[in-house]
């Protein structure tokens, strides 16, 4: 997980970070912050509480930032300029997964849209972008933004992931009536005293909410979620782990600027509308690829034994045929086995179909498997 830092740039710090050190985190460099990989119990344990509990993660990292206009509409055409779907329809509150494309398809970042719901945000969109790709995303989509429609940053935030089935309790013991959204929903709510923006959505496959607060305010929100016996913080080790294991993207590792939505398996967040009307960079490979197929896709897999694939590891079939790499690959603590998912040859993308994952030289054998490899448990 960890990302070399220029030794030219001070690495930066969350709001978050006095806390971090003082639980007695692991940090390391990731996207040029110094960001906690683990805490003491280390990564199995915080993993599998996550899944069973609730686990707190800090994600201030993230580019938050809003896109403001003089109404929804005019904003949503600006954004759909960009991405491929549909803003027009988002209802109030609402959030959808969505990414930036080059003129060629590619994607230059994937990212949260959410259509606040307050009269006073019309005209506004709340987006969350990646930490390592924000400032090349600000910059893209100011410069490209009609006249009317701006883009303000939202870097005096900070952002905190409560993830796991016992989070909806959590927020219910705090008096928030945040605990009542449903999936992919939003707004404004105290949540221990501090108004926050809620969603409820996350990266780790749980049931969760994203809560964005003021900077100045993070550290007291942190410990007062920290203060339910059901919350532990988590580090980026297990983030990675139950992302892993929920087949979720991981931006500069199964997606970037080299694969389109079709080749990632994100076909289902291009809704129908825009899939027909186009409109949006990239939109002629990606309509040939929706009609056609893609060449290549993103497939889960599941190597025989106990090694780990790690991303980089060459796919190849039994007789000797590249047809692939692996793009993200480790130790899935609650599959209880290695899982990995990587892109391969449209003809041998199959479920069941037998493939070999070159590990050290010596291939070991696996199965295209479907994904996620832990089932999602997001409350609809």
């Amino acid at each position: 997980m960890a990302e070399p830092a220029r030794a030219d740039e001070p690495l930066l710090k969350t709001p978050l970070h006095a806390e971090h050190v003082a639980l007695g985190a692991r940090m390391v460099p990731f996207a040029g912050y110094d960001m906690p990989v683990q805490y003491p119990t280390g990564i199995l344990t915080e993993h599998n509480w996550t899944r069973e509990h609730a686990g707190l993660f800090d994600v201030s990292h993230m580019g938050q930032a809003a896109l403001a206009g003089p109404d929804h509409e005019t904003t949503a055409r600006a954004l759909e300029a960009l991405v491929p779907a549909d803003i027009l329809n988002l209802k109030p509150g609402q959030q959808r997964y969505s990414q930036l494309l080059s003129e060629e398809g590619g994607i230059l970042d994937d990212l949260m849209v959410t259509r606040p719901a307050g009269e006073e945000e019309k005209g506004y969109l709340y987006l969350v972008v990646n930490a390592s790709m924000k400032e090349a995303d600000y910059a893209h989509m100011s410069a490209r933004l009609p006249q009317g429609v701006s883009l303000v940053r939202g870097d005096d935030r900070a952002l905190l992931a409560l993830q796991g089935p016992s989070a909806e309790g959590v927020l219910q013991r705090l008096g928030s009536a945040a605990a009542s959204l449903s999936f992919m929903m939003s707004g404004w709510f105290d949540v221990a005293g501090l108004r926050c923006h809620v969603s409820r959505s996350g990266y780790t496959g749980e049931d969760g909410f994203e809560i964005s607060v003021k900077a100045e305010d993070a550290a007291a929100l942190w410990r007062r979620l920290l203060a339910d016996p059901e919350v532990k913080p988590i580090g980026l080790g297990a983030r990675d782990s139950l992302r892993l294991e929920a087949g979720l993207c991981l931006y500069g590792h199964d997606i970037d600027a080299t694969t389109s939505p079709v080749e990632a398996g994100l076909l289902w967040s291009i809704q129908k509308r825009r899939r027909e009307e186009g409109g949006f960079p990239g939109a002629a490979r990606i309509q040939r690829e929706i009609r056609d197929g893609a060449a290549r896709v993103r497939v889960g897999l599941k190597p025989e034994g106990r090694t780990p694939a790690r991303e980089g590891t060459l796919i190849t079939t039994p007789d000797g045929r590249e047809v692939g790499i692996v793009t993200s690959g480790g130790f899935g603590p609650t599959v209880n086995g290695p899982v990995a998912m990587g892109y391969v040859s449209r003809d041998v993308s199959a479920v069941g179909t037998d493939l070999h994952l070159m590990v050290r030289g010596k291939p070991v054998p696996a199965k295209v498997a479907a994904m996620p490899f832990a089932p999602h448990r997001y409350k609809r």
